[in-house]
């Protein structure tokens, strides 16, 4: 019988390789594609963004580029990426040329940065509990008074969340919106906003427009069976995933 494998680190093992392996992006940063992309965010992260073009951006867990791609695209000119990952990294470079190999923690833990945003989407549900609260608290030294954190995360509400929850092996936690809202608003955050990720009304396709008049029927339906079991109303964010913003030092 062969000898077991010796143990190791799974996050080490497949953060290696995870942009080719796990997210299968391309070799080459596909512009078309990451413009479609953010055709949708610009609904999603309406009203988030600062408004002066020369705001300091850090995007958490950039992967291999597409939000770093969506501030470049609109103007922004101080925005810095982050991640883990080798070849994510090296794929994140062919769209901004300052972009740290490293651990988010230790970044965030350097000298006070002072960002007027941070974005981390598809991170939070990669972390330990404590290596959430970590990133929250972190994340409040790092912006600026007044300065957004902006998360998006698989949603454990959602009937299909934990398919998301489970679809990769990195991932550790899941949340609800209520649940994160409040561990935002316990480390300093205030104007906290949750939307969901889901058909954008207007301004993206004609099908999309008509998937959220589709959606908006489902989501009735969800809200309703909630009523019945509970007697009481529900948020509404029913989608797989979710954002949510919070300001620093805003009650």
């Amino acid at each position: 019988m062969p000898d077991s494998p010796a143990p190791s680190n799974y996050r080490t093992r497949l953060y290696e390789r995870y942009g080719a392996t796990v997210q299968g992006a391309p070799n080459v940063f596909d512009e078309v594609a990451a413009r479609r992309w953010g055709r949708a965010y610009d609904w999603y992260l309406r009203g988030w963004l600062p408004a002066a073009r020369d705001a300091r951006i850090v995007d958490l867990a950039c992967g291999y580029g597409r939000l770093l791609h969506f501030f470049r695209e609109r103007g922004y000119r101080d925005v810095v990426g982050v991640d883990i990952s080798p070849d994510q990294v090296q794929r994140a470079r062919q769209v901004v040329s300052e972009v740290h190999e490293a651990n988010v923690f230790d970044f965030l833990d350097a000298p006070p940065s002072n960002f007027d945003l941070i974005t981390a989407f598809d991170l939070i549900e990669h972390l330990s509990k404590d290596e959430a609260l970590h990133l929250l608290a972190a994340c409040a030294t790092a912006l600026s008074p007044g300065g957004r954190l902006v998360l998006q995360t698989p949603n454990a509400d959602s009937p299909f969340g934990m398919a998301i929850r489970y679809g990769d092996l990195t991932h550790e936690i899941c949340f609800t919106p209520n649940a994160l809202a409040r561990l935002l608003a316990m480390h300093g955050f205030g104007e906290i906003e949750v939307r969901e990720v889901g058909p954008v009304p207007w301004g993206y396709s004609l099908a999309s427009t008509g998937r959220w008049g589709i959606w908006q029927v489902i989501r009735a339906g969800m809200r309703l069976w909630n009523l019945a079991e509970t007697g009481r109303a529900s948020h509404g964010i029913c989608t797989r995933n979710f954002l949510i913003a919070g300001i620093k030092g805003r009650s």
